[in-house]
């Protein structure tokens, strides 16, 4: 990404964001371990051989291996898998730094959910990676003014995961989607690195308003699942969000906010809770 893409200049009270600013996965380790999880699949898994065959074991790269993924999940009568396959697979190899994003993504899924027993796992199966990954396609698409190429992806993954992310939202690397169902984020939202978020969140706004009017999350911060945080709010590095709740204000770091509306319930004692999916108020129980 440019650094024009990456940064945005916010209000004085507001610091600058950087997106994906953190270590660089290692592509040529990852890619190795879902060769070689591929590998033992096919021989576990007779029945599963194929797939693993056409998405890892017959590619030469992960760019390869996302673009035939997505392209199996997302292909439809509009747009075959032969026509899709190829777009998919061109934008991730003249943007490496969306394979990488992916990267950290499935490393960040396989570290973070204690479900989750291998890397391949993610690619695979769970719909929040593929969502995600649709999404950094598509994004791509929006900054290259592509815009209406972008917006068929949101539309065909929107349909395909149940997973609504505006293509001009911003979101860094190191997520964690978890299940992802009815994960909604509007087009001014900003997602720093390093978070994790469970099903049924809503980023979004509070009327018809143009401008900067979503939210803005920081690195570390958890949310938990049906969270809606409405309007240009800030979640603060390292903060909580409990389930169900709705936040309509500015959360300050390393807080946890619970409730309808949101109201200070404690202080995390985390450095960063997405990354110790630490799921408890800080005060009286689980998020």
């Amino acid at each position: 990404m440019s650094e024009s893409q990456q940064t945005e200049t916010l209000p004085a009270s507001k610091n600058k964001t950087k997106l994906c600013a953190g270590k660089v996965a290692d592509l040529r380790n990852v890619w190795q371990t879902l060769r070689e999880e591929a590998d033992r699949v096919a021989k576990d898994e007779p029945t599963l051989k194929h797939l693993v065959h056409d998405v890892i074991l017959s590619r030469e790269t992960l760019a390869a291996a996302l673009g035939a993924r997505l392209a199996r999940r997302l292909a439809r009568e509009d747009m075959p898998r032969v026509s899709m396959e190829p777009l998919l697979t061109g934008v991730f190899e003249a943007y490496p730094q969306i394979v990488h994003a992916a990267s950290r993504d499935l490393l960040a899924m396989f570290e973070r959910d204690p479900a989750c027993f291998s890397p391949l796992e993610p690619l695979l199966f769970f719909k929040g990676f593929l969502a995600l990954t649709t999404y950094r396609v598509a994004h791509q698409l929006w900054v290259d003014e592509r815009r209406w190429l972008a917006l068929y992806f949101q539309s065909v993954a929107s349909e395909a995961f149940s997973v609504d992310i505006h293509p001009a939202a911003r979101i860094g690397c190191g997520i964690l989607l978890d299940h992802a169902t009815s994960f909604v984020v509007g087009e001014t939202a900003i997602i720093e690195d390093d978070v994790s978020i469970l099903h049924e969140v809503t980023l979004g706004g509070t009327g018809k308003e143009t401008g900067n009017r979503h939210p803005i999350i920081r690195s570390g911060v958890l949310l938990g699942a049906g969270a809606k945080i409405l309007g240009r709010v800030e979640i603060g590095t390292g903060a909580k969000v409990g389930a169900g709740s709705v936040v309509l204000h500015d959360v300050a770091p390393h807080k946890t906010v619970a409730g309808v509306p949101a109201i200070v319930v404690g202080t995390s004692t985390e450095e960063m809770p997405a990354i110790e999916m630490n799921q408890h108020l800080d005060c009286c129980g689980h998020i």
